[in-house]
């Protein structure tokens, strides 16, 4: 039986198919977890940093967005690469025996509102940085560009 697999073009070639994507995604090695489990950041950080999102680490103040614990903030006590959720300080709950455990919650579902700066970080803001100015269509300089190009065809 042929197979029909459509490929895409860029970036190594990387096959679309929804079985290879999805084997893909659920075996990722850990270098490439981190950067899958990214959340946004708050309105303020991101009007500060000029980036939209971030790879979510320990130390991070965040807000859940969704599920039981919507509207609670805290810090994230531990990134759980392997099971692709991250421990809440202030999300727990009691089990029988009166001990509290922690409740995964996944990373999609949170928004940064304070990230924990580090010289590694303040690296990859600036470089997130730098490649948005340049590859944003819409920039005031871009946007000037356009009108005066069209003002000199007119």
């Amino acid at each position: 039986m042929t197979q029909h697999i459509k490929r895409q073009e860029g970036k190594g070639h990387r096959c679309i198919s929804r079985r290879k994507a999805r084997r893909a995604h659920f075996q990722a090695p850990s270098h490439v977890r981190r950067l899958i489990m990214s959340s946004r950041l708050c309105k303020d950080l991101r009007a500060k940093h000029d980036v939209r999102a971030m790879p979510i680490r320990k130390g991070d103040d965040v807000k859940v967005l969704r599920g039981k614990f919507k509207g609670k903030e805290g810090k994230v006590e531990k990134v759980y690469r392997l099971r692709w959720c991250i421990h809440i300080d202030k999300c727990q709950k009691e089990k029988s025996n009166s001990s509290s455990v922690a409740v995964p919650i996944h990373s999609s579902n949170v928004e940064i509102l304070k990230l924990k700066t580090t010289k590694h970080r303040t690296e990859i803001l600036e470089r997130k940085r730098s490649g948005n100015n340049k590859a944003s269509p819409n920039t005031a300089a871009n946007i000037a560009g356009k009108q005066q190009a069209a003002a000199m065809v007119d």
